[in-house]
């Protein structure tokens, strides 16, 4: 049963939630922004209503998993590997040639259900980075970066710290181009439903 909601968590994890919200607005995040297809081309492209739908849903996908493992009793290094298949499923999605997001919404929904203080520190950071430089990307980078730390700190189970740095890892990865352009100085900050504030038009 445990290896079943595995398997199940990575396909949850590899829903492109994005891409059926932009469907339905009429746009593909995948043509247009950054072609990424996370909540924050979403909103650039659709609006605030399409980012929230594209936020819950890939939350939701982390999120269910986990909560179901826990419901079946699972121990601690099982839970970790349901959570890592969700987030791995959201960053390489079957349903997209193995490519996706950058996995850090799916991430928040798997330490919902995990560990809720812990993720609200980390979301503390998230917020106070966002809103000192209004960019998403390092605002994320920083929060991976917090999050095994913080789980470690507040006394977790080892595998939840094994779980969170390896989703650290995951993250900080995906994120290598926009850690080009921090260093570069070229990053855009966020702008909801138009143009990044400095992003050349494509």
């Amino acid at each position: 049963m445990t290896v079943a909601l595995i398997i199940l968590a990575y396909l949850m994890g590899s829903i492109p939630v994005g891409v059926l919200v932009g469907r339905t607005r009429g746009f593909d995040p995948r043509t247009v922004g950054s072609g990424n297809v996370g909540m924050t081309n979403v909103a650039r492209s659709g609006g605030a209503s399409a980012a929230a739908i594209t936020f819950v849903g890939d939350i939701l996908k982390g999120f269910i998993p986990v909560i179901v493992g826990q419901w079946m009793h699972l121990d601690a290094a099982a839970l970790a590997m349901v959570g890592f298949a969700a987030v791995l499923g959201a960053v390489f999605s079957i349903f997209l040639r193995f490519e996706g997001g950058r996995g850090v919404s799916t991430s928040l929904g798997v330490w919902l259900a995990l560990a809720l203080i812990p993720i609200l520190i980390v979301l503390a950071v998230f917020a106070a980075v966002l809103a000192a430089r209004r960019i998403i990307s390092l605002a994320s980078i920083v929060a991976a970066v917090a999050l095994p730390i913080v789980v470690a700190l507040m006394g977790c189970p080892g595998e939840y710290i094994g779980l969170a740095a390896a989703i650290a890892a995951l993250v900080i990865l995906r994120h290598r181009e926009n850690i080009g352009r921090l260093i570069r100085g070229q990053e855009p900050t966020f702008k909801m439903g138009g143009r990044a504030v400095g992003e050349r038009a494509q």
